[in-house]
């Protein structure tokens, strides 16, 4: 019987496919960078067709290390949420640039609704806000905007990355799972009959151009034979935070993992019971096994591991990502120097996509390592922010499970210890994305008889930071950044 299970992880920067066994120890990985576009201001696009090319290069390596298609029991597919491709459904071709979830052109269009009233309704169906982050918004702004989109009629097929994948791998079958289905504005959490009809229209986007909505651990289709040497089951699927969520084991209520990839996304489960926030956080479908929902509170924040990049490429201040760790501990503190790092606007609590990036403290004395330091502690600045909206949404956390590529980090894994006054838990294979949608996959193929059962079984294990710091030197330091962010949101 088969039993090696392979894994698309599509990010924002790069699409890697992973190879399981499946017991969740990694047996290979193969990954391939694409290009982020950003047309003009605010603007953020992907070609989708590079991502697919990506996709399938890095899926036949692994499939070849697999032994081929028929050691393959499944494959499992998390994504980067919120991003929306517009294809032709008679040959799969992009018909459009990806909008991606970092895109704010409809912000004007999210103010207009919300002048207008509508956010109350928005929220208490979709669990959501009304914001340019949301693909609903993402997909009425193209559709108004595109004329390609409208000449297209019937041909239109409209889906996430994950949706989109799944029709170019099976050769036609257009569906989403429950969880991306939950981050576009255009799903009533409370309802199985499918998409909102109210929301669809308030939004402008007719229900017809949409997938059908599935569970995210069932049998889904199966890849064309032509591109593997064999149909291969798609079994998983999950957007990559419910995915990292679901990988660090994170499924009894009150559990609370963060991830800190390109930007900070902070999940707690709440169960079967759907989270209700007044502090601006956002209910979302944890995962679906079977007609069986489980929900989640969760806190996203737009930039974090894209700050030291852009520290790295667009400044030129860092040689390498892995820099900001030792210059972040040649000094004794920041210095007094404080980012705010809103780079593409700030999300939760604050929810200000006009808000724009702050650098203040400088003095002469100032220098690339008191850069390098404020931007890892703006990570811990703006985790705190998000500790204090949880905990007055009723949901305190005792411990937080990070991965992601920077919670490699040593220095900024003490700090968010630190600056949080809770113990941290980093596992040590950090891929907890890819590993979730491998834990999926695993379900939905019949390798275990539930989630839960694959979460115990394939998890490993963790190292643990705990707080070292002063309250009086907490205190001073979130005063600092109080002052810095006051200015940014003023």
């Amino acid at each position: 019987m088969a039993e090696k299970i392979i894994v698309i992880d599509e990010g924002t920067t790069s699409t890697r496919t992973m190879l399981f066994d499946a017991g969740g120890t990694p047996l290979g990985s193969a990954q391939r960078e694409f290009h982020q576009h950003y047309p003009g201001p605010g603007l953020v696009e992907h070609d989708a067709a590079e991502i697919w090319e990506a996709t399938l290069a890095c899926t036949r390596e692994m499939v070849a290390r697999a032994g081929g298609a028929s050691a393959v029991a499944a494959i499992g597919i998390t994504n980067q949420r919120e991003t929306v491709v517009f294809w032709d459904r008679a040959t799969g071709e992009p018909l459009a640039p990806a909008i991606v979830w970092q895109d704010r052109r409809s912000a004007a269009d999210c103010a207009a609704l919300k002048e207008a009233g509508h956010e109350p309704m928005v929220q208490a169906k979709s669990g959501l806000l009304l914001d340019p982050y949301f693909s609903g918004t993402k997909i009425g702004w193209a559709l108004a905007h595109w004329p390609q989109l409208k000449e297209a009629g019937d041909r239109l097929a409209v889906g996430t990355i994950e949706s989109y994948l799944v029709y170019r791998l099976t050769g036609g079958v257009h569906v989403t799972d429950a969880s991306n289905a939950s981050r576009t504005l255009l799903m009533n959490l409370d309802d199985r009959r499918g998409w909102d009809e109210e929301l669809c229209d308030l939004l402008g986007v007719p229900g017809t151009l949409l997938p059908e909505i599935t569970g995210c651990t069932t049998t889904v289709g199966t890849t064309d034979p032509a591109l593997f040497g064999g149909a291969i089951p798609i079994t998983g699927m999950a957007g990559d935070q419910q995915a990292a969520t679901i990988g660090q084991a994170c499924l009894t209520p009150g559990q609370t993992k963060a991830t800190f990839g390109t930007g900070a996304f902070i999940l707690s489960a709440s169960g079967t019971t759907r989270p209700h926030s007044t502090n601006r956080l956002l209910a979302t479908i944890l995962v679906q096994e079977g007609d069986v929902r489980s929900f989640a509170l969760e806190g996203s924040v737009f930039v974090a591991g894209s700050l030291i990049q852009w520290l790295r490429d667009g400044l030129g201040l860092l040689a390498s990502a892995g820099e900001s760790e030792g210059l972040a501990r040649s000094v004794a503190d920041n210095g007094g120097v404080y980012l705010v790092p809103a780079l593409a606007g700030l999300g939760a609590p604050h929810w200000r996509p006009d808000a724009r990036a702050a650098l203040s403290g400088l003095s002469f004395a100032s220098t690339k390592a008191h850069v390098a330091r404020a931007a890892l502690e703006a990570q811990a600045y703006q985790a705190h922010d998000l500790k204090s909206a949880f905990a007055a949404d009723g949901v305190d956390w005792a411990e937080v499970r990070i991965d992601g590529g920077m919670a490699a980090n040593d220095w900024m894994a003490q700090d968010l210890a630190d600056m949080l006054d809770i113990t941290v838990e980093r596992p040590d294979f950090v891929e907890s994305t890819a590993l979730g949608a491998a834990m999926l996959a695993a379900t939905g193929a019949g390798l275990y008889p539930d989630l839960a059962s694959a979460a115990a079984a394939m998890r490993g294990t963790a190292t643990r930071f705990t707080p070292a710091l002063g309250a009086d030197k907490r205190k001073t330091r979130l005063a600092g950044w109080q002052s810095a962010l006051a200015k940014v949101l003023a």
